[in-house]
């Protein structure tokens, strides 16, 4: 892969990599930094480079993971619910769903998001988080089960 050809995969895949270090990281100066530094180790590593698509996916949340572990603005699971954010054009129509899918454990949400969001393959996931394609199907399933609970009001907090 050619430096203009990653360059126009970085250009395409903006929303992706967006979404998926907001998943992680939830403020947008902690996740820009994730994505400049995804961008830096993709141009450094292009040699490397197998599938491009799931390897900068898969940089990127190394990255996501590497500034929550050096930040001392980790937030508890428990306090997700809680917190308020801005309610955007895009998020009012679904607001009851968005706040379902982050309330769901971080294992359950990455999938989720990679999978009906950015339309990765199951297989393309398995590779992205490093887990068989049995598990990525499991956490699925797993999140489609909570999210019903969720949606349908028998869980008030979305945990079991």
């Amino acid at each position: 892969m050619t430096k203009e050809q990653l360059g126009s995969l970085i250009l395409d895949s903006e929303r992706q990599l967006y979404s998926t270090a907001k998943t992680i990281l939830f403020s947008d100066h902690d996740c820009a930094d994730a994505i400049q530094e995804t961008i830096v180790k993709a141009f450094s590593n292009i040699g490397t480079l197998k599938n491009a698509r799931t390897w900068l996916i898969r940089i990127l949340i190394n990255e996501c993971y590497s500034l929550v572990r050096k930040s001392s603005k980790f937030i508890p699971l428990e306090n997700l619910a809680d917190r308020q954010e801005p309610e955007s054009e895009k998020t009012k129509n679904y607001s009851e769903l968005y706040t379902a899918v982050k309330s769901l454990k971080e294992e359950l949400r990455l999938p989720v998001i990679l999978y009906y969001i950015e339309d990765f393959s199951v297989k393309e996931i398995a590779q992205i988080l490093e887990i068989s394609e049995g598990a990525v199907q499991k956490r699925l399933a797993r999140a489609r089960g909570k999210l019903y609970d969720i949606l349908k009001g028998g869980e008030e907090s979305g945990q079991k």
